[in-house]
């Protein structure tokens, strides 16, 4: 059963935005940084159709969590800007993000998808690892990321 519903919305929108910056704020206390976002960059209109989305998971009329996919080459997606607000996290929500994300990535036709994280959030480290993402070389030069995974997608189960 899932704890949350998850809708498209503008990365530039509330609460996309919201969520961003929450997420932005975060890591840059976390990792004493103000440049955690912009390595690699990632730009709006790459988390907007037609090859990316942004989704924002709903705990009835509160906005939870959200992420995002981009391209990041033929046939393969980049998942992107996860983040879920304190008071939701430890509900299994990251999971249903992860889980909503490797959807749409599928159905925007993306057959594999990649992602990466830091040391310091070893959680996420476990949620990827358990959701079946293996670890690869890196792909970008993300200072600030130990983990590089990929994983096959496959058709979402109805």
């Amino acid at each position: 059963m899932n704890v949350v519903d998850f809708a498209p919305c503008d990365p530039e929108d509330v609460p996309a935005s919201e969520l961003l910056s929450e997420m932005s704020a975060e890591l840059n206390e976390l990792y004493w940084t103000r440049s955690r976002l912009s390595l690699p960059k990632v730009e709006p209109a790459e988390l907007r159709a037609p090859t990316g989305t942004f989704l924002v998971g709903w705990d009835g009329t509160r906005a939870v969590a959200g992420g995002g996919l981009r391209q990041l080459a033929e046939g393969v997606a980049e998942i992107k800007r996860m983040f879920v607000r304190p008071p939701a996290r430890s509900r299994g929500v990251a999971g249903e993000l992860l889980a909503a994300l490797e959807s749409a990535a599928y159905t925007l036709g993306y057959r594999a998808a990649r992602l990466d994280t830091g040391p310091k959030q070893v959680h996420a480290i476990r949620l990827y690892e358990k959701a079946g993402f293996a670890p690869i070389e890196p792909y970008n030069d993300t200072p600030f990321a130990c983990f590089w995974g990929e994983k096959e997608l496959k058709q979402p189960s109805s």
